[in-house]
């Protein structure tokens, strides 16, 4: 952990770089992990293998899985106690979002300072204590500042045998952004908890991504490029429609849209091909998995 909360600025060493700044308060430097709490792990990881992901560590305690390609990581928890909120829904849910930062610590007070709702924490013996606030529906968002050389599975996990800790990216896939759908009348609400806690901020209405380019976007800011992300708020199309405030999907990024789906279609992977979202060379959208877990496919060459 970094001691720059606890040195006032004329005591810093002369190169040390503050961990925040105007633009990006909170350090942000891109997504370390997303979870998904289920009671189907196995189905869920058989979904995950055919987007490419590959399952290379086991939790020391807990039942949890880590699945990796390239620099992405997810999460499948089907922990009796972290994942019991799926116990009477089969559907897999997006429960929680990592977020790197410059310092974990000084990331959580700042957005504490700022309302955030803190996620009391338990770990058990060997494991790591990692700061999380109330997301979404529920959800937990974590600060996560040892990614590089040392990382939280170094602590966490164990690696699964004569696995590739490291399988390479299919198609150059990266992490792209994060699907949100919420109440009607809740754009202002959710910008506002956003940008106040993290300098995330609205882009233009002419910038859209992807073949479902509906609501708000919010880009996160980053201290390194290439390691930012995108937001995209819906509300539903009328007071009748269902308001559950949640993480839809995951947006996935890739120099190539039509290379991937290629790719994605070998290892057993279905798209949706309609008159409204169709495979094209901005974007595709997998059919809907387990009644929940979803994909979509955007053009970014990063």
């Amino acid at each position: 952990m970094s001691d720059l909360l606890l040195q006032p600025d004329s005591l810093r060493e002369p190169l040390q770089d503050a961990w925040s700044d105007e633009h990006n308060p909170a350090g942000l430097d891109g997504i370390e992990f997303i979870e998904y709490a289920t009671s189907r792990p196995q189905a869920l990881g058989h979904v995950l293998e055919m987007m490419g992901f590959r399952p290379v560590a086991r939790h020391r305690s807990r039942e949890v899985t880590l699945y990796r390609q390239g620099e992405l990581n997810i999460v499948v928890n089907a922990h009796p106690v972290d994942g019991e909120h799926t116990a009477a829904d089969a559907r897999p849910a997006l429960a929680a979002i990592a977020l790197r930062v410059r310092d974990a610590r000084a990331a959580y007070r700042h957005v504490l300072e700022r309302g955030a709702w803190e996620v009391p924490t338990h770990p058990e013996a060997m494991e790591l204590n990692i700061p999380a606030i109330h997301g979404v529906g529920g959800s937990r968002i974590y600060f996560v500042d040892r990614w590089r050389d040392f990382s939280i599975y170094d602590v966490d996990f164990i690696p699964i045998p004569s696995v590739d800790a490291q399988p390479p990216a299919v198609a150059g896939i990266h992490f792209f952004g994060i699907v949100q759908y919420i109440g009607l009348g809740r754009t202002a609400d959710w910008t506002a908890f956003y940008q106040a806690l993290f300098g995330i901020v609205p882009i233009p209405d002419a910038q859209r991504y992807g073949i479902l380019p509906g609501g708000t976007l919010l880009r996160a800011p980053a201290r390194e490029p290439g390691h930012g992300f995108l937001l995209q708020l819906i509300e539903p199309q009328s007071d009748d429609a269902e308001d559950d405030e949640r993480w839809q999907r995951i947006g996935l990024g890739v120099p190539d849209v039509l290379a991937a789906v290629r790719a994605l279609r070998a290892l057993g992977m279905e798209f949706v091909e309609t008159e409204a979202a169709h495979t094209e060379q901005r974007g595709a959208l997998t059919r809907t998995y387990l009644g929940s877990v979803v994909f979509e496919l955007v053009h970014s060459p990063r």
